[in-house]
């Protein structure tokens, strides 16, 4: 199942992605009171009440989608403004230099345990928002990341048990001030500018996407492929991430993971042809079965 949040009257709302286009949920189950009580109204409802959730929202689509009356709660995509697919993370963790290119792209070593390292809910914003490019940075990049989000409590998990705690993926642009970021010995202040994670267009279920590993995965800005790799690349993969953070902390539903990005980025670039992010800029991240996210870049003023 696609999940999609979307902002009405200023507040967010839950829609399902169909071929047919979006289902407001909150309509829907209006139009039949047998759901009414049932079927959750945000994201965040639906990842902590997980399974349940979902068979509630399924069994509305299917109506729905059968009743042939369309009313008020199918809609156009091209008529949403999006909000961040997962709203209120209570973390967002980051892995570094995961893939196994981009840490040769950047003469940096492999790295033996995963490089963890964390952003704000500050930095969340939504597919097809601007993104402003702060005036203290003029080194702004763009990193195409899978991001796990997680379905259920997760502490001590084994690895081979981690990908049964995850409730889906999604993309995201794990936006960096490169000058900020190197700045000093922590990455912090490179990761954490406000809307630095555009997330989404969709929040995909765990069943949907399958194999985590087996995904493609592209950044495009102004049309210019700029990433083209794999999942299949990451030097630790998802299961082993979330069973190795697990172990030092307890992930909740609705905890983000950036599991890092491949080869490509602008700092991977010999520094005469290093061309950073610019006003006016689209950078278009997508992976595959997760949909595509766009964000213009825009001028700090």
């Amino acid at each position: 199942m696609k999940l999609v949040t979307f902002l009405r009257d200023d507040a967010p709302h839950l829609g399902i992605r169909t071929e047919r286009g979006i289902i407001d949920v909150s309509v829907a189950a209006a139009a039949w009171q047998e759901h009414k009580q049932a079927v959750p109204e945000t994201i965040m409802e639906v990842i902590e009440q997980g399974d349940a959730a979902i068979e509630a929202l399924q069994r509305l689509e299917h109506q729905a989608l059968a009743s042939g009356e369309t009313k008020d709660w199918l809609m156009e995509e091209s008529q949403l403004t999006y909000a961040p697919c997962v709203t209120n993370p209570g973390k967002i963790i980051c892995i570094g230099l995961n893939y196994r290119r981009h840490a040769e792209e950047t003469n940096s070593p492999i790295p033996v345990y995963p490089i963890v390292f964390n952003k704000f809910n500050n930095t969340l914003t939504a597919h097809g928002s601007d993104v402003v490019l702060p005036a203290v940075s003029t080194q702004v990049d763009y990193e195409a990341e899978l991001a796990i989000v997680m379905g259920r409590a997760a502490k001590n998990v084994p690895e081979e048990e981690a990908l049964d705690y995850v409730f889906g993926y999604c993309n995201v642009n794990d936006l960096s001030a490169r000058d900020l970021q190197f700045r000093t010995g922590q990455w912090l202040l490179g990761k954490t500018c406000d809307g630095f994670s555009p997330l989404g267009p969709y929040l995909v279920t765990a069943d949907e996407v399958g194999d985590p590993q087996r995904l493609a995965i592209r950044t495009t800005v102004n049309g210019e492929l700029r990433q083209h790799s794999s999942t299949s690349d990451m030097i630790f993969g998802c299961g082993e991430i979330v069973s190795y953070l697990s172990r030092h902390m307890t992930l909740l539903p609705g905890d983000i993971i950036l599991t890092g990005t491949p080869e490509g980025v602008v700092m991977g670039y010999p520094e005469a042809e290093q061309q950073y992010l610019q006003a006016g800029d689209l950078v278009e991240v997508e992976i595959e079965k997760l949909g595509v996210l766009t964000n213009r870049m825009v001028a700090e003023v």
